[in-house]
């Protein structure tokens, strides 16, 4: 995932002699370009999203052993209902909902861990999976005009903490996809050991000693996809390197679609579900049934979303400097009703929370382009991809051993980030950070290393223990208040305005 420069290394807008700065800003964040540009640029935008937005998704789907056309599904809902959230977001609704800002609006990676967690217990699963998405989205919707007033308790030393607990988290995923599964894929049963098996049963003997002595799988870190995965993350890195402009921030979209040509020439991919799938079809609210709901898992999700709009409240005052249009609170509370709502029509759509994508941000920088209308069309296209089961058939056809190699660049970049917001934390002076980042991270790798540390705890605290993110979000907030205390609301929105990249 691309990092995009903050707001102030992005160029500034020119001045008007003609007109105050604030008229100004209105009319650039305003602006209505002609169709043409505005399509293309609105493309630029979905484009640069595009990797991120279908990876949670596919995580999602392959963890729960979904049908291909199922986690098709899942792709096609995700892009119709970011393209109506982007819209209701840059449009705005009325007096209560849209901060009117160039902002692209796409599912958090900081949703995955708990999402995970509850996909694995058999009393919630996908359905309990959109019950705490929907009951989040109303309980974000309620408190966004009192978010700003906990932006002090996540300093730079606890937002940094958890982003990078996110992308170690996630890296996993990473790695798993690009070795073609799971660990416990690594190995299978001897077929030579069934094959006596049927042996002694067809003549009645005894059937040998078991069990089934254990070989290595020839398709897990299969070498030939192992090379592929390696061919998908070089090409990132040449893009990335090389490219200019624009095409630098679809590095790793470039590499995907690399990835996946060279996979079809060597015979590795099969598009046929993607000729069979209908040219149109509606995204319809519950595919998977009506969703269940269970307090914790709703909780557990709600503290997902405080996160998520703690940055998204950052990343809002950056886009308003970047832009040069004065934010307020009034504005910052429309934005964050945004997140709830979003994240409510996701649950409604059988997909998941919604916050703003800092990468487009980073694209408003680069092309100075500020009129919230591009983000506009890219609502209106994300809408019609959405509605193409095509695209999102590709989509779900592209190889795991190709996701692995985007994977890696992908969640690092989030970890990348999380580092960067710690290295403007205060150690020298204040050794209490470091105890703050050490308990904090090593309390959110517990689900990683130890993943049955919670089998003589309840159940229902499951999707909360089993979270390494929100286990390194509690931490993190309270040490942070029991070594540091709580900062002023203005140095918590300086803060938060400095280190305004997310984790999505």
């Amino acid at each position: 995932m691309n990092t995009p420069p903050t707001a102030a290394t992005a160029a500034p807008a020119s001045p008007d002699t003609n007109h105050p700065p604030a008229a100004n800003a209105v009319n650039a964040v305003d602006e209505r370009l002609p169709a043409g540009k505005l399509t293309m640029l609105g493309l630029q935008h979905v484009l640069v999203m595009y990797a991120g937005a279908i990876a949670v998704p596919l995580i999602i789907g392959r963890a729960l052993k979904l049908a291909p056309e199922q986690v098709a599904a899942l792709i096609s809902a995700d892009l119709f209902c970011c393209g109506v959230v982007t819209l209701i977001q840059s449009l705005g609704i009325g007096k209560l909902f849209g901060i009117r800002l160039p902002v692209m609006m796409g599912v958090t990676f900081a949703s995955v861990s708990p999402m995970l967690a509850m996909g694995a217990d058999p009393t919630l699963g996908v359905t309990g999976i959109f019950g705490a998405v929907i009951g989040a989205g109303v309980i974000s919707l309620l408190i966004a005009p009192f978010v700003g007033r906990v932006l002090a308790l996540f300093p730079p030393v606890v937002t940094g903490t958890i982003i990078a607990v996110i992308g170690i988290s996630l890296m996993r995923v990473g790695v798993n996809w690009a070795m073609g599964g799971t660990p416990n894929m690594a190995t299978i049963p001897d077929p030579a050991f069934a094959q006596l098996v049927a042996a002694a049963k067809e003549a009645g003997t005894a059937l040998p000693a078991g069990p089934a002595p254990m070989i290595p799988n020839p398709a897990y870190a299969a070498l030939d996809n192992l090379g592929i995965a390696l061919f998908v993350l070089v090409v990132i890195l040449l893009v990335a390197k090389y490219g200019k402009g624009f095409l630098c921030n679809i590095a790793v979209l470039t590499g995907i679609v690399a990835g996946t040509t060279l996979s079809y020439f060597l015979g590795k991919v099969d598009f046929a579900k993607v000729s069979a799938a209908k040219t149109f079809a509606v995204v319809t609210p519950f595919q998977f049934g009506m969703p269940t709901f269970d307090v914790v898992a709703i909780l557990t999700m709600t503290l997902v979303m405080l996160v998520v709009m703690i940055e998204s409240t950052g990343m809002f005052l950056a886009l308003g400097e970047l832009t040069g249009k004065r934010i307020n609170k009034e504005d910052i509370t429309r934005g964050l009703r945004v997140d709830g709502l979003g994240t409510i029509i996701g649950g409604v759509f059988n997909t998941f929370p919604y916050t703003s994508f800092s990468q487009n941000v980073g694209l408003v920088g680069v092309t100075g382009v500020k009129s919230r209308w591009v983000c506009v069309a890219a609502g209106v296209i994300l809408i019609i991809m959405g509605v193409i089961p095509k695209i999102a058939q590709a989509a779900e056809a592209v190889p795991q051993f190709v996701l692995g190699g985007a994977g890696l660049v992908m969640f690092g970049m989030v970890a990348a980030t999380g580092i960067r917001i710690l290295s403007s934390v205060d150690y020298k002076t204040n050794r209490h950070n470091l105890f703050i980042v050490a308990i904090s991270i090593g309390f959110g790798m517990l689900p990683l290393v130890a993943e049955r540390y919670a089998q003589h705890m309840p159940k229902a605290l499951s999707p909360l223990l089993h979270s390494g993110i929100l286990l390194a979000a509690i931490v993190a907030v309270l040490l942070n208040i029991f070594f540091n205390g709580i900062a002023s609301q203005e140095d918590a929105e300086a803060a938060a305005k400095a280190n305004s990249h997310g984790s999505e």
